[in-house]
Formats: C-alpha cells, structure tokens, sequence
C-alpha cells in the first residue's frame, strides 16, 4: 500500500516539476498540481485504507477492558482477578 503510494508521490512531483520548469509554467501552477494531484488523494486514499486497521487497534485497547470487567481470562490465558503476583520466598 505505501509503496504506491511513494509511487504516486514521486510521479506528482515529477509533474510539479515539469509544470515550473515549462516555458509558460508557474510555480503557483506546481504548488496546485502538487495538493490537487498529490497530497489531498493520497491523504484520502490512505485513510480510507487504514479504517481496518485503526478499528482492529481500537478493537484490541477495548478487549482488555471488557475482560476485566467479566471476570474471565483474557485471551493470553491469564486471569483477572489478583493483578499482583505472589511475592516467591528463597530456600
């Protein structure tokens, strides 16, 4: 997924660079080109790709919270109900 859009980055700039080197180009022109072919897609497109993931982190920082709150083991197979361990003796 990044590296298309390292890809796509690279083409705009390229684009912007062409548009102020051009003999009627401007730099306004390549500021414009570079947010309206570069920055404001890629931030779109790279949102909406990382829903899933951004839900399954949200997902996983309420887990443990619910677990505590049943009573039941978390998913790594260890209880809940004393948080400190028992102090072990030397023999």
């Amino acid at each position: 997924m990044h590296i298309v859009a390292i890809a796509w980055g690279f083409v705009v700039v390229m684009m912007a660079a062409a548009e102020a080197t051009a003999p009627r180009g401007s730099l306004l022109g390549a500021l414009f080109i570079l947010l309206g072919y570069g920055v404001l897609p890629l931030w779109i497109l790279l949102y909406i790709l990382g829903t899933p993931l951004r839900r399954r982190a949200r997902q996983a920082a309420e887990a443990p919270a619910e677990n505590a709150r049943s009573g039941e083991p978390d998913r790594g197979r260890v209880a809940t109900g004393d948080p400190v361990p028992p102090e072990r003796e030397e023999a």
